[in-house]
């Protein structure tokens, strides 16, 4: 089964560290990464750019609106995702936990749900 393993962190913060530290967590993401290629969980991942290059998409009343931007405020910020593909909830939860962004953000699981042929019902 497949899940999102989405990473939120304090982007500011994440901006912020110093360079050593930065460092040293991408030798961890990447330590992270490889065990997963070795595991064959991996599916696909990647970091994404902050929040100040983001723009949020929005259809009200039949007419687009396009906001520089995130869609909203929040102490933590989507900062990267993996996706894996494992056994089971609590495959994906023990992979969640042994990302680098665990100690410090918050990792999010959530099984995918696959797209069903024109027709099917879920």
């Amino acid at each position: 089964m497949q899940y999102l393993l989405m990473i939120y962190g304090n982007e500011a913060a994440m901006l912020a560290a110093p360079k050593d530290a930065v460092t040293q967590m991408s030798a961890a993401y990447a330590a992270y990464t490889e065990a997963m290629k070795k595991a064959g969980v991996i599916r696909g991942g990647e970091r994404l750019r902050p929040t100040t290059d983001a723009t949020t998409v929005r259809v009200k009343d039949g007419k687009t609106q396009v906001l520089d931007g995130p869609y909203a405020e929040t102490k933590e910020q989507l900062g990267g995702y993996y996706l894996i593909d494992v056994p089971d909830l609590d495959a994906a939860l023990s992979w969640a936990a042994r990302c680098p962004g665990a100690s410090t953000g918050t990792l999010e699981v959530r099984p995918i749900w696959p797209m069903q042929p024109e027709g099917a019902r879920p």
